[in-house]
């Protein structure tokens, strides 16, 4: 049993998945992409995915997003830096991100 101290930890690298076209293709193979904690590494990733979610994690890619700009009418802004896991299951697993009824 893990404790609640450590599992709210793990909650606290993975923000959330992240939902596009080509993300919801790759979930056929057994790839999901999550938004995490910037300052995360991929040991502490791939620990937070597996208690959380209860997979085996195959493999874990990182990337830092750059920040880009962005108008919204007249103002200037930029969107923040991010850091992206592209994460690899075994074939076995599955994570049910979509409420199936």
């Amino acid at each position: 049993m893990i404790s609640e101290k450590i599992l709210r930890k793990k909650i606290n690298i993975i923000k959330y998945p992240i939902i596009t076209d080509k993300t919801t293709k790759s979930i056929e193979n057994n790839i999901y992409y999550f938004k995490v904690d910037i300052n995360s590494k991929k040991n502490e990733i791939k620990e937070a995915v597996e208690k959380i979610f209860d997979v085996k994690v195959k493999r874990i890619n990182t990337n830092i997003v750059a920040p880009k700009s962005k108008n919204i009418g007249k103002i200037k802004g930029q969107i923040k830096k991010y850091k992206k896991a592209i994460i690899k299951l075994h074939n076995t697993d599955k994570i049910n991100l979509f409420d199936n009824n």
